[in-house]
């Protein structure tokens, strides 16, 4: 991904991190403003000039994906130490997008808006808020959480015997079938000698070429061979993203990206979630049974880039690669926006 994707994603990073870290320490946010006398970090000057002085990054190269290629890689690892300087400043600006802490003057609302605090929840308990932000200039919404491992729509994912991809409890349970193609009396269909892998269960994804029947693994998005993500149904519908939108994905942790498309629709509690594919190309453990990552992904969002249809591979990265370059170039002119941040709703679980 080109060089400009590096500031854009350190801007991110912040972001989220920062967004996070202020919703948790909101009292202490409150009563000790950035660039008061008590605080630790002085005001930073967040006016445009200052904006555009940002160091740039060498050596990136990364132009859009021919036909056949692999997604692009980002090595963000090295081209972010060249923002470390910077990182200081910048976090204090974004602070801005918590509605919580106290009035600033034009120059503090810094770079993004908070949209929407998304409940996760464990067993029915909440577990931990994900913030879910955009930058101004764009409509892309990004957010950082760990990524669970998705083999739905694999012809193999699952299997009566449970000896599929993933434990055949993720895909729900006799009459509340989620992740299998059903019939019209919601029984499972089970695919016949013709089929990749006689006896195994059809699985499904809200991403499908419905031109196919429902009882056609190839209907649905091979989650073993695409890289897709997955997004709460409710959540994605308050955002404006539907099935078959692009997506970029990010892991801090080692510097990898893919590009990716939004393949199916998960449970109306838990974020952070992708296919095998797209868990090999970030480098992350693609067992759907005991792989993924606890923390650290970063998932950018466009909404309203799709067409509503499975993609090829070669689709998904030319598609991606203009988005994100168009992204970054909207971006790129407010670095510091002269307006105050949006009001934050806080996102409860209401079902799909």
């Amino acid at each position: 991904m080109r060089c400009k994707a590096i500031f854009a994603v350190t801007a991110i990073l912040l972001c989220s991190s920062v967004v996070a870290e202020s919703k948790q320490n909101s009292k202490s946010v409150a009563s000790t403003p950035a660039g008061s006398p008590n605080g630790t970090e002085p005001e930073p000057d967040c006016s445009p000039g200052e904006s555009q002085s940002l160091p740039t990054t060498a050596n990136v190269t990364g132009e859009a994906p021919s036909a056949g290629a692999p997604p692009a890689i980002a090595h963000l690892d090295e081209d972010l130490k060249l923002l470390t300087e910077r990182q200081t400043a910048l976090a204090q600006c974004i602070l801005a997008m918590d509605p919580r802490a106290p009035e600033q003057d034009s120059q503090g609302a810094c770079f993004g808006q908070l949209l929407v605090n998304f409940e996760m929840r464990h067993d029915g308990d909440p577990e931990r808020d994900i913030p879910i932000g955009r930058l101004r200039g764009s409509t892309a919404f990004f957010y950082e959480s760990g990524m669970t491992i998705d083999a739905d729509g694999a012809p193999n994912a699952y299997h009566p015997d449970n000896t599929g991809l993933d434990d055949l409890a993720n895909a729900g349970t006799p009459g509340r079938w989620e992740g299998l193609a059903k019939d019209s009396y919601g029984e499972p269909y089970i695919q016949g000698p013709d089929d990749p892998y006689p006896g195994y269960y059809v699985s499904s994804t809200a991403l499908a070429d419905r031109s196919k029947p429902p009882n056609d693994p190839t209907r649905y998005v091979d989650a073993s061979k695409i890289p897709f993500i997955v997004l709460p149904g409710g959540m994605a519908r308050q955002l404006g993203a539907r099935p078959g939108d692009f997506a970029a994905v990010f892991n801090q942790r080692n510097g990898k990206s893919s590009y990716a498309v939004f393949g199916d629709v998960g449970p109306f509690d838990r974020i952070g979630e992708g296919s095998m594919a797209l868990a090999e190309n970030l480098g992350i453990r693609a067992d759907a049974r005991n792989g993924g990552a606890r923390r650290g992904i970063l998932f950018l969002v466009f909404p309203g880039s799709g067409n509503g249809s499975p993609r090829t591979i070669e689709e998904i990265n030319a598609e991606g690669a203009k988005l994100l370059q168009a992204w970054e170039d909207s971006i790129a002119p407010v670095a510091c926006a002269d307006s105050r941040p949006a009001p934050v709703a806080d996102v409860k679980p209401s079902g799909n």
